[in-house]
């Protein structure tokens, strides 16, 4: 056995005997020189292609990473990430499947961060950033990571559920380094603090908010407290306020911070004296640094000249929520030549549009979310026409989310043709199934133009009637493709297998509602290990597909949801019964966490029963 040349180094430094064990090929570097070059990696693929060279690098890397990004909260266990990783500040979570945002996961599906939290307090009390996104954080998750991480700094929590304002009350009470704290797109649960009296638990000696983001919380909140805190908060850059926040008292907060560069304003629906308008207006064009600006809910055109003067420094335009028609969204346009990100609704139609193109040249993302999804028969809203319009006037548009009610094949192509640099692409025809409104045709050559001339595509969501032929132009043309998602669609087995077997880079697959079926999935069993995840849900897969899956790929975890309590235990007896949804993961030790008991997991069960945490 190979002895320690330094007798006296401590058994917790990077040097210790773990280090030395069965290295063939000590590295020509020494650690700390060694460490200090992985210092100034940040990507996360490029630090564990670096722990993959050797047991040296393996430990270098080990004990100088600080930042941890966890894609699947159940792809590795708590226990593990600790052991790992000793020095770790800042943490990445996710946690349900991106379709749960809509309603198609169990509620109780599980995702609960408190047992990372329990282990956290115990080897990290010096962790200082937690990001979470579609995690369970409940009002005791919070007070415990509000008074076990002394020097904490920043919380994110996106779509997360379970808290109320007490845990955010916790938070500001004993955060006292906090430099930010973002809430978005949050399902906050049994809310009864209707005057935002947690912003008054902020210490009156507190000021080191950087970020505060509020905007998708329903309850009123305390101004005057709101008014305070951002006084004394000198390096506030982003502040999102919620939509009970009047324009006169948005006035009262840019007069205290015009250094602000993400707004997201409250609601637009007081009406103001003449006074009050130059005001604002004025407010607005004090804030020489805003490049974001949101929220703007119920504006209408008589409001929108007092945004004019701050328009010129923006960069990202968010009007999800302000339902704008064309000819006021184009006066607004006009004042945004720098604009490189851009979400709007449908309401602002083709001509809206047309707008876009002819005063955005610099716009490289581009969201168009419906106003009304579920209205069928709605007439307005846009079609290929704006888009084509888009792609002709921003020739570096390279991320594309469109929700539209027809499309076609030609127009497709076009744009492609015009954008060829695209990264994502994600069209939704929301009536599915529906093909070439022109042409009576499905929509294969559309997407199969899409793969052929964007050689850097890394995202893809089709609709529209499509073939299996659809299918086949993705496995021969998207190697770089990462995520797909597909609904509605495809003829048979066949369309799924040319997927799997032709796009390397795949990481994320996602299925609804289409003809696939048990060949389909078990084609890729040599796969699956070097993806993040699989989700299938009203597709043609039965229970007996389903465990030869979990037998041959004991590294997988395959997951079943009946959806109903008189079948959890039935499917078992009906082997060709067809499964609801099924979904799969990677990971060596990916269990469902210990205190997560099976009657809470609301009719989800693991197929891999040895791999089960009951």
């Amino acid at each position: 056995m190979q002895t320690d040349p330094n007798p006296n180094k401590s058994k917790d430094s990077p040097t210790n005997s773990d280090s030395t064990e069965s290295t063939q090929s000590p590295s020509p570097f020494p650690d700390d020189v060694l460490g200090q070059v992985l210092s100034f990696l940040n990507s996360d693929k490029d630090r564990s292609s670096v722990s993959l060279v050797c047991k040296d690098w393996y430990n270098a890397e080990r004990w100088t990473r600080t930042k941890l990004f966890i894609g699947n909260c159940y792809s590795v266990s708590p226990q593990i990430v600790a052991t790992r990783f000793p020095k770790i500040t800042s943490v990445t979570l996710k946690g349900k499947p991106r379709f749960s945002d809509f309603n198609l996961v169990p509620q109780n599906w599980g995702a609960d961060v408190h047992y990372w939290l329990v282990m956290f307090a115990k080897v990290y009390p010096f962790l200082e950033e937690l990001r979470l996104k579609r995690m369970k954080v409940s009002d005791e998750s919070l007070e415990l990571l509000a008074t076990a991480f002394p020097g904490f700094r920043a919380l994110s929590l996106m779509s997360c559920d379970g808290f109320s304002t007490d845990g955010l009350k916790a938070i500001a009470t004993h955060c006292r380094n906090l430099t930010e704290l973002d809430i978005q797109d949050t399902d906050m649960s049994d809310i009864d603090d209707f005057n935002g009296g947690w912003l008054s638990c902020f210490p009156e000696n507190f000021g080191s908010l950087e970020v505060l983001n509020f905007a998708s919380l329903d309850s009123e909140v305390n101004f005057d407290a709101l008014e305070r805190l951002v006084s004394r908060c000198k390096s506030l850059r982003v502040l999102k306020v919620n939509k009970s926040i009047m324009l006169d008292q948005l006035q009262r907060l840019l007069l205290q911070a015009p250094q602000l560069m993400e707004l997201g304003t409250g609601s637009f629906q007081q009406e103001l004296l003449p006074g009050q308008f130059g005001d604002l207006e004025s407010a607005f064009s004090n804030c020489k640094n805003l490049q974001t600006l949101s929220g703007l809910w119920e504006v209408t055109s008589i409001y929108l000249p007092v945004l004019y003067a701050a328009c010129a420094s923006l960069t990202f335009l968010n009007l999800s929520y302000a339902a704008l028609r064309s000819v006021e969204f184009g006066s607004l346009l006009a004042h945004c030549p720098n604009l490189r990100r851009l979400w709007v609704l449908d309401t602002v139609e083709d001509k809206g549009l047309e707008a876009v193109g002819s005063s955005c040249p610099l716009l490289e993302e581009l969201r168009v979310f419906p106003a009304d999804p579920y209205d069928q028969h709605l007439h307005s809203g846009v079609t290929e026409s704006g888009f084509v319009a888009v792609s002709r006037g921003c020739s570096k548009l390279h991320y594309v989310l469109y929700f539209c009610r027809q499309m076609t094949n030609a127009a497709v192509a076009t744009i492609v043709q015009y954008c060829p640099n695209f990264t994502h692409f994600r069209l939704c025809i929301m009536n599915p199934g529906r093909p070439d409104y022109l042409t009576n045709e499905p929509m294969d050559e559309a997407f199969g133009a899409v793969v052929k001339t964007c050689s850097k595509l890394q995202r893809l969501s089709v609709s529209g009637l499509l073939t299996d032929l659809t299918f086949e132009y993705i496995g021969k043309y998207a190697k770089n493709l990462e995520t797909l998602s597909v609904a509605f669609a495809g003829s048979s087995d066949w369309g799924m297998q040319c997927v799997l077997e032709g796009c390397p880079k795949l990481r994320k697959l996602e299925i609804r509602d289409c003809p696939f079926g048990n060949a389909a999935l078990l084609s890729g069993l040599e796969k699956y290990e070097t993806m993040r995840s699989l989700w299938m849900s009203s597709c043609n897969v039965t229970i007996t597909a389903c465990q030869q899956l979990a037998r041959e790929m004991p590294r997988l975890n395959v997951e079943g949801q009946d959806g109903m309590p008189h079948l959890l235990f039935s499917l078992f007896d009906r082997q060709d019964l067809l499964l609801p949804s099924l979904m799969l993961w990677s990971g060596t030790r990916a269990v469902k966490m210990a205190g997560e008991k099976q009657s809470e997991l609301d009719h989800s069960f693991l197929l891999n029963e040895n791999m089960r945490n009951d």
